[in-house]
C-alpha cells in the first residue's frame, strides 16, 4: 500500500501547475509543453558553463558529478580486484557461486559507474562557427550522417530557453530539479541540462540567452 501511494506521489509530483503563458506573449509558448523534457534530475550541480572562445560555449560535467560516477566505477572495481585476490590468496580462485556472484556484483556497479563517467562527461556544445548545439564528443562536421547525433539542433531553429522545474521523489529523498530546454520554432524542446541548483541554473540560463539572442522563458 506504501508502495502504492509513493507511485501516486510520484505521479502528482511530475504534473507541473498550470500557468497562465500568454504572459510571453508567444504564439509558440501557447504550442510548448511545460511538463519536464527530461524526467529525474540530481539533487546537486551536474554541469558548469564554460566559454571556450567568443563563438563557442559549453556545460561540462562538474567536479561533484565526476567524483559521484567515479564512486560506482571504484566500488565495483574494488569488488572484483578484492576477491580475486582473496580467492587467489588463500588457493580457492575458481568457478563457484560465491566467486560468481561477487564478480557479477562488482562488474554491474562498474559498468553503471564507467558508463555514467563517459555519458555523463560528454560535453554540451552550444558553437556559432558550426552553427550548432549538440550533445557529444564528436560535432556534426565529424559525423557523415548528423542524424546519429541524438541531441542535435541548428542555432537558427532556436526560438527560445524554458526554464522550469520538476518534484523528485524518492524512496530516501526528495528534491527540486531543474530544467533548461531548449524550445525550436516548432515548440519542440531539446533538454540541455537538468540538475537541482536553482542559481546556478538561473545564471547559465541568461549567459545563454545573451550568447543566442533569444528570451528565457521562466516557469520557476
Amino acid at each position: 500500500m506504501l508502495k502504492e501511494l509513493l507511485e501516486k506521489i510520484q505521479t502528482l509530483s511530475r504534473t507541473q501547475t498550470p500557468f497562465d503563458v500568454s504572459r510571453f506573449n508567444d504564439p509558440v509558448a501557447e504550442k510548448t509543453l511545460w511538463t519536464p523534457a527530461k524526467g529525474g534530475g540530481a539533487n546537486f550541480k551536474t554541469h558548469n558553463l564554460v566559454k571556450v572562445d567568443y563563438s563557442r560555449i559549453e556545460f561540462r560535467s562538474s567536479v561533484g558529478a565526476k567524483l559521484f560516477y567515479l564512486i560506482f566505477l571504484l566500488v565495483g572495481l574494488g569488488v572484483m580486484i578484492g576477491v580475486s585476490v582473496s580467492k587467489i590468496s588463500d588457493g580457492t580462485f575458481g568457478f563457484n557461486w560465491e566467486t560468481f556472484l561477487m564478480l557479477t556484483f562488482g562488474s554491474i556497479f562498474a559498468g553503471v559507474g564507467g558508463g555514467l563517467l563517459y555519458y555523463g562527461s560528454a560535453p554540451v556544445v552550444f558553437d556559432k562557427k558550426a552553427g550548432y548545439f549538440w550533445k557529444g564528443r564528436k560535432s556534426p562536421r565529424e559525423v557523415f550522417n548528423k542524424s546519429s547525433i541524438k541531441h542535435l539542433a541548428k542555432l537558427e531553429d532556436v526560438h527560445a530557453i524554458q526554464l522550469i522545474s520538476e518534484f523528485v521523489w524518492g524512496n530516501k529523498s526528495s528534491y527540486h530539479s531543474y530544467e533548461i530546454n531548449l524550445v525550436l520554432k516548432d515548440a519542440s524542446r531539446i533538454n540541455v541540462i537538468d540538475h537541482g541548483n536553482i542559481k546556478s541554473i538561473r545564471e547559465n540560463a541568461e549567459t545563454l540567452s545573451a550568447f543566442l539572442d533569444k528570451p528565457v522563458w521562466y516557469a520557476v
